[in-house]
């Protein structure tokens, strides 16, 4: 069985030789999708088969939350609402809220799921404490019990329609006020604290989670490296303490929040794995100069292995594969009439 730990990208709206050689390499995983590789629905369709016909077992993947992080929005796919519009209608109609935020999964999971896409990288479960500018619309809630009921309503709608979810970035990003796309966060609280409000979703929720991305936060009280490559923060406490036993996907290892920790991204991956991750993403590279980042990651990893300094964890290859999709997609001008897909067109509208 193929541990496969690496998520990447490709460059177009077609597969490239290059793209093909990288996922036939063993230690390839997965496929992240970005607008770039969007020029219609049809084209979508026909790109996801591609990947899936060099190997039916490569993970499809999307950042597809909803209001500014929706990386698909034409072609009939519907415009869903910043997570935070949920939190609040919650304000002012709770169980609307809870219908709604089914109804968003549903057709998220179900417009993705009719293109062949395995997974998405939502929902948030950060916390809106109003110091985040990154976070602010990308947030359900201010309160982690409110924040847990929206997402286990938008987690059951996505797995209704077939579709696998990635709740991140734990244990929090509300707090810290900078973007770890460009910086290297902190949150200076003490880990009681984290624990009783912005991790405490992950602990409501274990039971029903599939997957979750640490946060290329760093919390000093607790560990002095990011969360994404703390054994302290995965291991200890997200597995240990709070019980969740499904796939830990680390969050970009090309953001400055990840290349701060390493000299280089092979040794970043590395980190990330040997500190819990089952699975590490590198995005965006295959535009990069041919790609020369991926190229130099998969050989990393494969001399990593040879040289006995990475032992992959056999248990990261079973949770890898637990997130594909388990029925084959429904054809869109199937779902679309669907009174299942129309009637959660119509929930949405409330939102």
């Amino acid at each position: 069985m193929l541990h496969a730990p690496l998520i990447i990208d490709v460059a177009g709206t077609t597969l490239s030789s290059l793209d093909r050689r990288r996922l036939k390499n063993s230690q390839v995983g997965g496929v992240i999708l970005f607008t770039r590789n969007w020029a219609s629905r049809e084209q979508l369709v026909a790109l996801v088969a591609a990947i899936k016909s060099v190997r039916p077992d490569l993970l499809v993947s999307v950042d597809h939350e909803g209001g500014r992080v929706q990386r698909f929005r034409e072609g009939g796919f519907t415009p869903l609402p910043a997570m935070a519009a949920l939190g609040r209608l919650w304000m002012r109609d709770p169980m609307g809220a809870v219908q709604s935020a089914a109804a968003c999964g549903y057709v998220m999971g179900a417009e993705l799921r009719a293109c062949g896409v395995d997974l998405s990288f939502a929902p948030v479960l950060d916390l809106d404490w109003g110091r985040s500018g990154v976070m602010a619309t990308r947030a359900l809630h201010a309160d982690a019990r409110v924040t847990s009921l929206l997402a286990q309503s938008l987690i059951g709608g996505m797995q209704r329609a077939g579709l696998a979810h990635c709740a991140k970035h734990f244990p929090g990003h509300g707090w810290a006020g900078a973007d770890s796309h460009v910086d290297t966060p902190r949150d200076t609280r003490g880990l009681r604290t984290i624990l009783r409000h912005d991790a405490a979703p992950y602990g409501w929720l274990r039971h029903g989670l599939q997957a979750v991305m640490p946060a290329h936060v760093v919390y000093p009280k607790v560990d002095d490296l990011p969360a994404g490559f703390s054994a302290r923060w995965l291991q200890d406490i997200l597995r240990c303490r709070l019980g969740f036993t499904g796939a830990i996907i680390s969050d970009d290892l090309s953001m400055q929040g990840a290349r701060a920790q390493a000299r280089n991204d092979t040794s970043a991956a590395l980190m990330a794995l040997q500190a819990g991750c089952d699975l590490v993403m590198l995005c965006n590279q295959s535009v990069v100069d041919k790609g020369a980042a991926i190229d130099a990651v998969l050989h990393g990893l494969e001399q990593a292995v040879i040289s006995g300094v990475w032992h992959p964890d056999p248990d990261s290859a079973q949770r890898r594969l637990a997130l594909l999709a388990t029925r084959p997609p429904l054809p869109w001008d199937v779902l679309v009439r669907t009174s299942a897909y129309t009637g959660a067109l119509d929930d949405l509208a409330r939102v």
